[in-house]
């Protein structure tokens, strides 16, 4: 019975939240708040499932993780600048309310403790950002790594920051864990192998609980880190995208667990509501350090404002450390109610701004000063497309094979003159390498609107969609329709409903990659074949059988 009422007012407020043009997430946090409200026993296996859930949303983030981005300026300087910022503002907002005002919250063991909350709250929520992504489908924008990027250092540091508040270093053992990567590259070969989706899902799962979640937590670490650890491991496979793509329904079952889990820990107090609401007042302060870092960085308007809308949310890792300062007696146990209720309406707020973000760009624009064209950074600077008449999108095997084949068959030109063929991809190092080897290609994400702002592409008469991955050249199709392209589109297909689809919408010429290597096979068969029919003995050699022994 109690499970037929959790899962009634999951569905039901879900629903309502939806019908108001809500996520669905935040239907789920406000069933939480009521059914932790409502005196139901708890059920026992929802932290588990919750837990799980977050490993595989962890998993397929790292799945689409590049390690050397992180280490980037934008990045890594942006993620270090905020979060000091961040944990000194919210230390001494929490100190003054609680320490000299003597707002009743609960224990805090002086300003190191304060200092201490500020940390927590410092990082983001991956989780959050990845579903405001995903719904955008901006995971793989500029401003999007640089959300996910920026919220993985923070997580990183608010982990490592556990370890010294638990007063608990990590086992020994986990040394040992360097030598997970090559046995993850071997595991990775057996991906090679596996042809049915069902088995895809269970060796994602697999991977991410196993070697993942468990082999961390049993070491001592966060399992959760494990899992993202994994999938980055993973992330340079050819079938990677296959891979998170394959338990994404089930992912985001669990991840209902998840958010439902946020809003049972329990009735706060009076004080930790009003403490919880003064957190929430502070989202704004979060949102302007990041816009403000990324304009100082030299990045566009709109990629600035976004980024900050996209981390305005409490990192749940702010539970975790608050758990452990009361375990460890320099915080009272309201302190976790106050941080639940906290951190779960920070995801409500950032999921309703978020949903807002094209207005709110619109009119934060107008009060930023502007960049020079000149010294906007490198991933954002104006492109001199003047003179390209083809531009290949997706610089990978296909696109790459792609431009190769255009450059050859190019005719003779002056020495130095202009390659009217342009590359773009959205991976600056495969950018910077293909570019060190004298290639034209620039850094750009196709599904961005910034980059048609920046692409003068008044005299391109050709884009070629070469990105391999499901659905990508659609949404590049999407914005090129979108922005009144009038030359030719060329494009490849990996499934026939998406080849259709590219057909229905008037692209030029539609290359299924499985149906053309198919092609292509036959037609060197039929190269081979004899012009003669009459010579039977001719259509196939056998070579001599071996004597008995």
């Amino acid at each position: 019975m109690t499970l037929a009422i959790y899962l009634a007012a999951v569905v039901i407020l879900g629903f309502a939240a939806a019908l108001l043009r809500f996520p669905p997430m935040v239907g789920f946090i406000a069933a939480g708040f009521l059914l932790g409200a409502s005196g139901l026993p708890d059920l026992p296996w929802m932290e588990t499932v919750g837990e799980m859930g977050a490993s595989l949303l962890l998993f397929s983030i790292g799945l689409d993780l590049d390690l050397r981005t992180l280490g980037r300026k934008v990045i890594a300087g942006t993620a270090a600048v905020t979060m000091v910022f961040i944990a000194l503002a919210t230390a001494l907002v929490i100190g003054v309310v609680v320490l000299i005002l003597g707002l009743s919250v609960g224990f805090v063991d002086g300003w190191g403790a304060a200092l201490m909350l500020g940390l927590g709250l410092a990082s983001s929520s991956t989780i959050v950002i990845m579903k405001i992504l995903e719904d955008r489908d901006d995971a793989s924008a500029l401003y999007g790594r640089i959300a996910v990027g920026t919220s993985i250092l923070q997580d990183t540091a608010s982990i490592i920051l556990l370890v010294f508040i638990a007063g608990t270093a990590p086992s020994p053992l986990a040394l040992g864990l360097v030598l997970l990567l090559p046995v993850v590259k071997l595991l990775g070969r057996v991906l090679d192998h596996i042809e049915h989706r069902e088995m895809y899902a269970l060796f994602g799962i697999t991977m991410a609980l196993l070697p993942g979640y468990e082999l961390f937590a049993w070491v001592g670490l966060p399992g959760t880190l494990g899992a993202l650890l994994v999938g980055a491991m993973l992330a340079t496979h050819d079938s990677a995208a296959d891979l998170a793509e394959s338990f994404r329904p089930i992912q985001e079952l669990f991840l209902v667990a998840f958010f439902v889990g946020i809003g049972t820990a329990g009735v706060p107090s009076a004080g930790a509501v009003v403490m919880a609401l003064i957190l929430v007042a502070l989202l704004p302060l979060r949102s302007a350090a990041y816009t403000a870092a990324l304009w100082f960085l030299r990045l566009r308007h709109r990629s600035a404002v976004l980024t900050g809308l996209a981390v305005a949310s409490y990192s749940e890792l702010a539970l975790v450390v608050a758990k452990v300062g009361v375990d460890q007696g320099v915080l009272g146990s309201q302190w976790l109610q106050s941080l639940s209720l906290a951190v779960a309406l920070s995801f409500v707020v950032a999921s309703i701004v978020n949903k807002r973000a094209r207005n709110i760009v619109r009119k934060l624009s107008h009060a930023m000063p502007d960049h020079a064209p000149d010294d906007l950074h490198p991933a954002e600077a104006p492109v001199e497309a003047q003179g390209v008449d083809i531009v290949v999108f997706g610089m990978g095997r296909v696109g790459l094979v792609t431009y190769n084949q255009l450059v050859e068959d190019l005719p003779a030109r002056p020495q130095g003159a202009p390659i009217p063929i342009m590359g773009v991809d959205n991976d600056a190092d495969k950018v910077e390498r293909l570019a060190a080897q004298g290639l034209n290609v620039i850094e750009g994400d196709a599904t961005d609107t910034d980059f048609w702002q920046r692409l003068g592409a008044g005299s391109v008469r050709i884009a070629v969609l070469a990105m391999p991955e499901p659905g990508a050249n659609l949404a590049v199709l999407d914005w090129i329709e979108h922005h009144e392209f009038a030359g030719e589109v060329l494009a490849v297909a990996r499934y026939k409903d998406e080849a259709r689809e590219m057909r229905r919408r008037g692209v030029s010429t539609v290359i299924n990659i499985y149906e053309g290597v198919g092609k292509a096979l036959a037609h060197a068969a039929e190269d081979r074949w004899p012009s003669s029919p009459m010579a039977p003995e001719a259509v196939v050699e056998h070579a001599p059988r071996p004597a008995p022994a």
